[in-house]
């Protein structure tokens, strides 16, 4: 399951950064409210990244960079970090 979900995200960060810059609309001369409409997609597209970025940040965060599926067990007992605790073991 968790292979598929990292499959999944990478297969979205692709498509994301694929269509990110609208090559097929260069050389397009429409105008909307005065701007041109490959900066309307451009403006809308950084728009709906960055709601995808939310929900990744919120569901999928460290997916596909783990040591192993169980590595909290692994750590000796006093060295666990609690989920608030800073990356590099400082204290916040």
């Amino acid at each position: 399951m968790r292979r598929r979900e990292l499959w999944g995200w990478i297969t979205v960060a692709v498509v994301l950064s694929a269509l990110a810059i609208p090559w097929f609309l260069w050389g397009d001369d429409t105008l909307i409210a005065g701007v041109p409409l490959w900066l309307w997609w451009h403006v809308g597209w950084m728009g709906l990244a960055s709601i995808v970025f939310w929900l990744f940040a919120q569901r999928a965060w460290g997916i596909g960079i783990e040591a192993t599926p169980s590595s909290s067990e692994s750590e000796p007992k006093g060295q666990r970090r609690s989920s608030n605790s800073a990356a590099w073991g400082d204290e916040p």
